[in-house]
């Protein structure tokens, strides 16, 4: 238990007079609090992007865009096909929050890039997420450095 909370597999913090070493939580376990993090995670960014008059999947596709990004990209990184990609550009576009430009080594391809406002919109709907934002608000500077050393760590592995 930390702070109250059971943690499944967790024994506690090992003292010097404990003799044990606590059990590792089994995977199951470690995939179903991830699951119900990534779900609440969900559920506070599609309510964010809904406030902002975005759908979730614009939502996303917007905060993708820290760099120009090729439409093929985004659709790789949306897991979805390039012409609903094109969809959602264009009512991005319409907005004022994306516009599109030529890949300067090939004029071919087609690049976005999140507009100013467009980079405001990310910013509002990374500020309204409140549930996850009290979550990590619970949270001490050492767990939050742990937390974001693990994530990190993860962080490669899922992004291949």
């Amino acid at each position: 238990m930390i702070d109250g909370l059971k943690l499944p597999g967790y024994a506690g913090p090992m003292t010097a007079a404990a003799e044990t070493t606590p059990s590792a939580p089994a995977t199951q376990d470690l995939l179903q609090s991830l699951a119900v993090l990534a779900g609440a995670q969900w559920r506070d960014f599609q309510a964010a992007a809904a406030h902002e008059g975005l759908t979730s999947m614009q939502a996303k596709l917007l905060g993708q865009l820290v760099r120009p990004l090729p439409m093929r990209e985004l659709a790789a990184l949306l897991g979805c096909d390039a012409s609903n990609v094109t969809g959602i550009v264009d009512r991005l576009e319409a907005q004022g929050l994306a516009r599109r430009e030529a890949d300067p080594h090939d004029r071919r391809v087609k690049r976005v890039i999140a507009t100013p406002e467009g980079q405001e919109t990310v910013r509002r709907v990374r500020a309204r997420m409140h549930a996850i934002h009290r979550a990590l608000d619970a949270l001490d500077p050492a767990e939050r450095t742990a937390l974001y050393a693990l994530v990190e760590k993860m962080r490669p592995t899922l992004e291949s």
